[in-house]
């Protein structure tokens, strides 16, 4: 029997337990379709991201990492954003030195209540990624 199965980019998700968690979940629970490969981490805050854990994952054989940014809501502070925009901003500079495409590195805020935002997200992350490949 043939298998009829799109490929998928392996993608890890790094997200947040209290802003992005509860959409990507509500995902799941509404059987919303998404690329199968898609590895989920969850963290604190998106701005205690290390860029060598990003640099680490793509070692592994992930092909995108995705950071689901808290933005604005985030409880550990109002400068979340920024802090984790310069991890991306200089995650981008190590992988150029190393040689790996900076579009394999993708940060999106993704509230509470985005299950929708986050699946469309995947969906064309892994098509920008198969393109790249």
């Amino acid at each position: 029997m043939a298998s009829f199965q799109k490929e998928s980019a392996k993608i890890l998700v790094l997200y947040t337990d209290k802003i992005s968690d509860p959409a990507i979940d509500m995902a799941g629970l509404l059987k919303l379709h998404y690329p199968p490969k898609v590895y989920t981490v969850v963290l604190p805050c998106s701005s205690m991201i290390k860029s060598r854990w990003i640099i680490r994952a793509f070692e592994k054989g992930f092909d995108g990492v995705f950071i689901a940014a808290d933005g604005s809501d985030c409880t550990y502070g109002e400068s979340c954003t920024e802090k984790t925009a310069k991890v991306v901003q200089r995650t981008h500079d190590l992988m150029k030195e190393k040689g790996l495409e900076p579009a394999r590195l993708k940060m999106a805020a993704i509230c509470s209540v985005c299950s929708e935002s986050f699946v469309k997200q995947m969906k064309s992350f892994n098509e920008i990624l198969l393109k790249n490949k």
